[in-house]
């Protein structure tokens, strides 16, 4: 059974652009790890500071797994733009 990864972030006033190009440059990381089926960001259009990334993958475990293919000081310039930590959950049909 797959898996669906929805992860809501909450960008700070002025920064959703920046963020948007921020996560965009580490999809190709996540669609090429190993058990990702798909990976999609969406930005709110009537609030850009909102960003959602939904990713399909084979497990839970394939995608806790691939967080380690994402440099530490990457995800560390991504909390610079949050007004808070992110929001995720897993889900399955």
């Amino acid at each position: 059974m797959t898996i669906t990864r929805i992860s809501e972030f909450q960008a700070r006033e002025g920064q959703g652009d920046a963020l948007r190009d921020l996560i965009r440059s580490f999809l190709p990381t996540i669609k090429y790890s190993d058990g990702c089926q798909s990976c999609e960001l969406l930005q709110n259009q009537e609030d850009p500071t909102q960003i959602v990334v939904i990713e399909v993958w084979d497990s839970t475990y394939a995608h806790q797994a691939s967080l380690k293919n994402i440099p530490p000081r990457a995800l560390e310039e991504v909390k610079k733009l949050l007004v808070g930590p992110p929001k995720g959950a897993y889900y399955h049909s």
